[in-house]
Formats: structure tokens, C-alpha cells, sequence
């Protein structure tokens, strides 16, 4: 079996497997509750120290839904390879130090139809912006497939594509995986960012990378859900200058639900 392993463990979680446990339930635990159940979630990805309490929000929101849910889609941007498409891998699990998570191997070949999906495993070998996710998944969930989707130069139409042919029924949740603006100072964050959410909330799917690095995904969902009628609720929202940074140059975070 090939299983791709953690590439960020012990850089943007604990590598110890009961340190994280508890560390993603503190997170959890400690989030406001939310009384719809999403078929989507839209995330940050940095370290755990810097937007793990954001993230937990997110899933958080899950407790309604979480008994239900055994397939995920997780869509995030490629940090390190560039690429045409969106990128699938040929591993048969991931793994974190919580254990492996199969591969919606059902999943792979219907998205085998698609000409913008390619089997990329240099995509997946070193990005953290699906990895960071997972820890947070295994926590809330009892068991579930995984898809996961490294997205490269791919516009709004090509992603609510692949979103549409996996979208399923109340078993398959949607992970949107991005940060916000990154390295502004403290108060042009506060402004860029909350513009961001607007847009977001109204379903505008036009972000660019200078807003959102994973905007593309965030696009793609965005596009599709307004096609599909959803709701959209921004469950939290701060930058690494209220978690653990300065506030000279910070990155913005924010965690959504649509439902």
C-alpha cells in the first residue's frame, strides 16, 4: 500500500500523537456552536499556533453532521509545485500521527473523467494545505474516505466541475482549504480582510491569490453553491497578530460555513 506521510508534522502540529489529540480538541471544544449542519467548510491552514483555534471553528460546526459524513473532499492550493489542473494522487492512504486515512479510491475514477484532473503525486508530497487539515478531520469524524486535491492553474468553472461530479448527498462534506491576505501590516489586513469576507458572503467568486491563496478553490465552491441556492455564514474571523504573531506583517484567517 502507498501511503504519502506527513510532510509539516512537528513544523505546523505536534508530531506526538497525543499532544495533537488534545491540542485539535482544545481547539474544538472551545468554539462557539452552530446550529446549521454544512455540506461545506472553508478553512485556514497555518500553523496550528496561528490559525488552529480559527480552524477549529470550522469544525466545530460539524457536531450536527459529523455521525453522518464518510466521504470529504479537500481542496487546497499548491504552495510549492507549479501545475496545470488539479492534481489527485496515487497514494492509497494519507497518514498523520492520529494513523491513515483511506483514498475514495470510488472517487479517483470518476474523477478520471475529467480532463483538468491529473495524478500528480509532486503536488501532494510537500503541501501542508491539505496535511494541516487532517488531524482535525480524523478528530471529528468516526471514519471516512478522503479525497484529496491539490489545486494549480485552475478557474472557477473547472473546480465547481469537480465539486458537482463529487458532491453526493449528506454523507460527502467539502473542505475548502485557504488563508487570507498575507504580510500586511496589522490594520491594511483588518481592512483587506473583511472585504474579503464580503465578497465571500455574497457569493462573489472572483477572489484573487492577493486576498486568498486558495482562492481558486474558494471560487469553485462559491460559484457552485450560488448555482445550488446555499447559505453562507463567516464563523470566525482574525490574522497572526491577535494569535501568536506581531502585528507588523500578518496573514489573515477566517472560517466560513455554507449550508
Amino acid at each position: 500500500m502507498f501511503v504519502r506521510k506527513p510532510a509539516v508534522s512537528g513544523l505546523f502540529y505536534p508530531a506526538n500523537a497525543e499532544d495533537l489529540s488534545e491540542t485539535v480538541s482544545r481547539y474544538i471544544a472551545t468554539s462557539p456552536s452552530f446550529d446549521h449542519s454544512p455540506k461545506a467548510i472553508i478553512a485556514p491552514h497555518a500553523g496550528y499556533v496561528y490559525s488552529g483555534a480559527i480552524a477549529g471553528v470550522a469544525y466545530s460546526a460539524l457536531h450536527n453532521s459529523a455521525k453522518r459524513i464518510s466521504k470529504v473532499v479537500l481542496l487546497g492550493p499548491s504552495h510549492r509545485v507549479g501545475f496545470r489542473g488539479i492534481a489527485a494522487p496515487s497514494s492509497d492512504a494519507f497518514s498523520t500521527p492520529l494513523g491513515a486515512i483511506a483514498i475514495d479510491a470510488d472517487n479517483l475514477v470518476k474523477l478520471a473523467s475529467l480532463p483538468q484532473v491529473v495524478t500528480l503525486d509532486s503536488a501532494h508530497a510537500q503541501e501542508h494545505s491539505l496535511e494541516v487539515h487532517l488531524p482535525f478531520l480524523q478528530q471529528c469524524l468516526d471514519c471516512f474516505e478522503l479525497t484529496p486535491l491539490v489545486i494549480g492553474d485552475a478557474d472557477a468553472e473547472l473546480v465547481a466541475e469537480v465539486l458537482e461530479l463529487l458532491w453526493g448527498g449528506d454523507e460527502t462534506l467539502i473542505v475548502i482549504s485557504t488563508d487570507l491576505s498575507h504580510y500586511h501590516d496589522y490594520s491594511t489586513a483588518l481592512e483587506i480582510d473583511a472585504a474579503t469576507t464580503r465578497k465571500i458572503l455574497a457569493f462573489q467568486y472572483d477572489l484573487t491569490g492577493d486576498r486568498a491563496c486558495g482562492c481558486r478553490g474558494v471560487n469553485g465552491l462559491l460559484l457552485l453553491a450560488g448555482r445550488k441556492g446555499m447559505h453562507i455564514s463567516c464563523l470566525a474571523q482574525a490574522n497572526s497578530g491577535d494569535t501568536a504573531g506581531d502585528k507588523a506583517r500578518v496573514v489573515g484567517y477566517a472560517s466560513y460555513a455554507l449550508y
